[in-house]
């Protein structure tokens, strides 16, 4: 039964008779003798204003097909699932924002009776029945960000509206130069973003934190107006893993990703290109791959297993060699190692390494993440470009952190919630940004501002504890 009103009729009741009218069209039905021609007297009667199916199809008022309906909410989502019939597929509106604030109507070639007057989360759904068309009418509640999306499935054929009604972006001035905002990126779900963004030649970038100790990032750095986390790190030890530079001087050497460099207010990222060499006792120079770039003789600087079978380890502390073992032979921290083949030592127990390490492209700061999401506008994320044996950080649905940064100078410190990595670099380079690189993500990504964490996700972990983080203030 549908309301006479869904189908635009008017109705009138006289003497025992109730009439439909619709433009040119008109039929009545008459207490205790039926419907009057053209229609069957013995089709089912009206209730009141409600019609029977039977009824409307015989008039015509409906000649789409019929798709059943199903649905489903939340606090932020309204979906709404068509199941067609079989072979036939109607056209997917185009997704988007809705025509105006709250409110979206769409026109489907199919009869889909079950949504008068549906509510359901706090959406209002109405449906009119046209002869060869549905036409749905939704408002979403007062004050919400609202964008539809719809799309098809097969076997069987069904057609799928998902309405989201979610909160507003917003933007907050901070100090001048300086403004934080909250966006949605769409993936094609909806993804909260949280910016912080300060204008060319206002900001002052540092690298803080300490390798081997894992801290809070308010503590990195009371006095800074923003604080993003840093990059990746070895949990039970807090080593660093990769490259860093502050000031010039290397606390860290390079994994084998993309690094972050600054200098002043100029940044790239991209491989760091560097050369490595141990110095011997009598005055040699012998050339070595470093960490992931493995050669004949490898330095390995972080904790773990380290070396290859038919090789040894000559386990060095500081500058000394203070034992020699088979690979492979697990590294501990504070200490860092040289792999060789087993019958080409290169010294001895108790002798001297001195290692050597000289990097390119020069820089006042660096720090090594990966991976490398934009460069030079161009959207260059390859999940196997970089080597990441964890997968997480290229592939996984999390919280991603990143850095990016216009081509005018601007800097962008960029933490969100759960998405893809690939879907982060898609909507960076969609804001025009011209070069991006993504940091340590998951339970790590924090973007704090003015003293306040901002990514409210992690925010119900608590402030997790990292090792490095880059902190932002105003330039005097």
């Amino acid at each position: 039964m549908l309301p006479a009103s869904r189908l635009g009729l008017s109705v009138t009741q006289e003497n025992g008779a109730i009439t439909f009218r619709k433009a040119e069209l008109s039929f009545t039905y008459v207490e205790g003798i039926g419907w009057t021609p053209p229609l069957e007297p013995g089709l089912p009667p009206p209730q009141g204003t409600l019609l029977p199916l039977e009824v409307i199809r015989a008039v015509g008022l409906v000649g789409a097909p019929e798709a059943r309906v199903r649905f489903s909410a939340d606090a932020s989502r309204l979906r709404l699932v068509l199941d067609l019939p079989e072979n036939d597929a109607v056209q997917p509106a185009p997704s988007g924002l809705a025509p105006y604030p709250g409110r979206l109507e769409l026109s489907l070639p199919y009869f889909v009776p079950g949504l008068e007057g549906l509510r359901v989360a706090g959406v209002e759904v109405e449906a009119r029945y046209e002869p060869q068309s549905t036409l749905l009418t939704l408002q979403a509640p007062p004050g919400r960000f609202y964008r539809y999306r719809t799309f098809l499935l097969s076997n069987p054929s069904r057609y799928v509206l998902d309405v989201y009604y979610l909160e507003p972006e917003r933007e907050e001035a901070l100090e001048p130069g300086f403004r934080y905002r909250e966006l949605w990126a769409w993936t094609p779900e909806p993804v909260r973003m949280y910016w912080l963004e300060a204008s060319p030649g206002r900001w002052r970038m540092e690298p803080v934190g300490r390798p081997g100790e894992r801290r809070p990032l308010p503590e990195m750095a009371p006095g800074a107006l923003a604080i993003l986390n840093g990059g990746y790190f070895d949990g039970p030890t807090g080593t660093p893993i990769g490259l860093w530079v502050r000031s010039g001087v290397p606390l860290s050497f390079p994994f084998g990703r993309s690094a972050l460099f600054w200098q002043d207010d100029t940044v790239f990222a991209g491989r760091p290109r560097f050369t490595a060499s141990v110095q011997l006792m009598d005055g040699r120079s012998l050339r070595v791959g470093l960490n992931l770039a493995r050669a004949r003789y490898t330095v390995h600087t972080l904790p773990g297993l380290v070396g290859r079978a038919g090789e040894n380890v000559h386990l060095v502390r500081g500058e000394q060699i203070i034992a020699t073992y088979p690979a492979p032979y697990q590294l501990p921290e504070g200490l860092w190692a040289l792999t060789f083949p087993a019958e080409e030592p290169v010294a001895r127990t108790g002798e001297t390494l001195r290692l050597v390490v000289s990097l390119e492209p020069p820089a006042n700061h660096a720090l090594e993440a990966g991976p490398l999401l934009l460069q030079a506008g161009v959207n260059v994320f390859d999940p196997n470009a970089e080597p990441f044996r964890d997968r997480a950080p290229v592939e996984a649905v999390a919280a991603q952190s990143a850095v990016a940064w216009s081509q005018e100078g601007a800097l962008f410190f960029i933490v969100t919630e759960p998405m893809r990595p690939e879907a982060l670099a898609r909507v960076l380079q969609e804001q025009g940004l011209w070069g991006a690189i993504r940091m340590d993500g998951g339970g790590s990504a924090q973007l704090w501002v003015q003293g306040r964490l901002r990514n409210p996700g992690n925010g119900l972990l608590g402030a997790r504890p990292v090792v490095s983080g880059l902190a932002l203030y105003p330039r005097p």
